[in-house]
């Protein structure tokens, strides 16, 4: 079994549709467990924290918490799933976890691959790429949370640990599996912990996945889970499919989008619900700085709305006003306000018969979990490259769709919520 850390909500759920892809069952808690429960049988175990902007010795000690979880449950590896846009500041806790991560392991050299092609996230000299832009010119320069304005991933890696980062070129990675094996040993035995490894095509991450396939610690985005689960399922022809899941799917039942992220492409994708006529409900903050206010007038708003008309309730801003509530309300209080408010509604929605909430933002998605007390479920088909449903239930059948805010096609949200949509597993 592999057991992942993820840094967040929707990180966790990207990681495990990369392993399910290749015919794994994959589970899902959010949050620490008592005990993973369910681990019978699962391939893979993802436990989904809320770490990401939170202080080092936080994360460390949540992420240190899992991780001794999964390895008690059976796990041979450990992966630590971080953002593929390596969401993070000198401050940040990327570095910390790593190397606590690979202490608990006993890893001696850990690789670590941020690329996700499929999510237009590839390292080249070191270098990521958001698509055809470095990460320091991509929207990414402008996160509320984690503002990237450097793209040099060992640079990055470098200011949060004392440890020893090398660059593994793109050209060691096409000298093919056996060359790359070698140039990883050649680093354990110069004593260099990390291995911050170039990738820019899933044949790259395939590749790398060979190497590591046996490694005790592993750290990276959904692109090396995938290239992982190819070595796998190379290694083991005899994969098991996922198993029916008896917990309902409620793709019919009625559906609810709920946005807090402010990237680019979530604020296109709002705009595409209000274009295709879904009713809409913005939060707002600063004219009304009260979590439960906020939430109880959604609730009678949506409370309004005709049957069958999947709303749509949001509080992202564009850059220049994100900017205006914070300086007004304080970063850290808007984002404490409007996210607690998002788990009041989701919680409120459930209630009133809600079936399928999807929810845009890392952020909000783990505010809604964590509101609905879900502990967890089985990763079913996804709506989106990295975007799978996640059956669970909450005094009925639920299916949850967690994205991180950038991605989707324009027309994602609309997608997601139409009664056309499946969500089998």
């Amino acid at each position: 079994m592999i057991g992942v850390i993820a840094d967040d909500f929707t990180g966790g759920t990207d990681v495990a549709v990369a392993f399910r892809r290749a015919g794994l069952r994959v589970l899902i808690q959010f949050g620490v467990p008592e005990v993973v429960s369910g681990n019978d049988g699962a391939d893979v175990v993802v436990i989904a924290l809320k770490t990401r902007t939170l202080p080092a010795d936080q994360a460390v000690a949540q992420s240190l918490r899992a991780g001794r979880k999964l390895l008690d449950a059976g796990a041979k590896q450990l992966f630590f799933k971080f953002c593929s846009t390596f969401d993070s500041t000198p401050a940040g806790n990327i570095g910390p976890v790593n190397d606590a991560l690979a202490d608990l392991t006993g890893s001696s050299v850990t690789v670590v691959v941020p690329s996700s092609p499929s999510h237009g996230r590839t390292q080249y000299n070191g270098h990521l790429f958001v698509h055809h832009q470095l990460l320091s010119d991509s929207p990414m320069r402008h996160h509320p949370l984690t503002p990237m304005t450097d793209s040099r991933v060992p640079e990055l890696l470098r200011s949060q640990t004392a440890r020893t980062v090398s660059l593994v070129t793109l050209q060691q990675v096409h000298a093919g599996t056996e060359a790359l094996t070698a140039a990883i040993a050649d680093l354990q035995h110069s004593g260099i912990p990390y291995a911050v490894v170039d990738a820019v095509e899933p044949s790259d991450l395939a590749t790398i996945g060979r190497v590591v396939i046996d490694h005790p610690f592993v750290s990276g985005a959904a692109g090396l889970a995938g290239g992982l689960a190819t070595a796998i399922a190379e290694r083991n022809t005899s994969t098991r499919k996922q198993a029916p899941f008896n917990g309902g799917s409620g793709h019919d039942g009625p559906a609810v989008a709920l946005a807090g992220s402010c990237s680019a492409r979530t604020l296109q994708q709002i705009e595409a619900m209000q274009a295709g006529g879904h009713p809409s409900y913005q939060l707002d903050a600063v004219a009304v700085p009260d979590s439960s206010l906020l939430s109880e007038a959604a609730l009678a708003w949506y409370d309004e709305q005709p049957p069958g008309t999947a709303p749509l309730i949001y509080s992202s801003l564009p850059p220049e006003k994100l900017r205006e509530s914070q300086r007004r309300l304080g970063v850290a209080a808007s984002a404490e306000i409007l996210e607690t408010a998002m788990g009041l509604i989701a919680r409120g929605l459930v209630s009133r018969g809600v079936q399928r909430v999807v929810v845009a933002g890392g952020e909000t998605s783990g505010s809604v979990v964590t509101a609905l007390h879900v502990s967890g479920g089985l990763i079913g088909s996804e709506a989106a490259p990295g975007v799978p449903w996640i059956h669970t239930s909450h005094n009925g059948p639920l299916a949850l769709l967690l994205k991180s805010g950038n991605f989707g096609d324009v027309d994602f949200l609309v997608q997601a919520v139409s009664p056309r949509t499946t969500v089998a597993v």
